[in-house]
């Protein structure tokens, strides 16, 4: 009777309200977490695997040799490769295309490949209006790694003592 007489008094009294609005006001008053994107810096982990881009050698030849390594590696299949021959009979991609939608950003990709082709960067904020704008070209791909070759290096070396 008396259990039945606490509940009833605790049921009139809203104290389970009182208590939920007691960690609200907690809250309400504590430091403020929120982060206003495009005016602060997001912070990232060091080892933070962005947008991917593809590189080219000091004299401007693309890098990659057409082993399709990272397509071969891929968990979710989202690199598709097509590989020619030159004039000189070297194996060179005509096609190198990345579907944003399937990625997963694991790195796997760019651990493969031999010749440190594909390489992902810390750009995190990149948009696309359309379904079709998901599907990263070679030429998106190479334009991204000659924009920002410089930093792309600098994140590589300040990564290599996580190696």
């Amino acid at each position: 009777m008396f259990k039945i007489f606490i509940r009833v008094l605790k049921s009139f009294l809203l104290i389970e309200l009182l208590q939920g609005l007691r960690v609200t006001w907690k809250h309400f008053f504590g430091r403020k977490i929120t982060i206003l994107y495009p005016e602060e810096e997001i912070p990232k982990s060091p080892r933070f695997r962005g947008l991917h881009a593809l590189m080219r050698y000091d004299n401007g030849e693309e890098r990659c040799i057409g082993c399709k390594l990272c397509e071969v590696v891929c968990p979710a299949k989202a690199i598709t490769i097509d590989i020619t021959e030159d004039e000189l009979g070297r194996r060179r991609t005509s096609r190198y295309d990345i579907d944003l939608f399937k990625c997963i950003f694991c790195g796997y990709c760019e651990e493969a490949c031999p010749v440190s082709s594909i390489v992902q960067t810390e750009i995190y904020d990149y948009h696309f209006y359309s379904r079709s704008g998901s599907v990263i070209t070679k030429d998106k791909l190479l334009a991204i790694g000659d924009k920002f070759k410089d930093s792309i290096w600098e994140m590589k070396k300040n990564d290599s003592k996580y190696v």
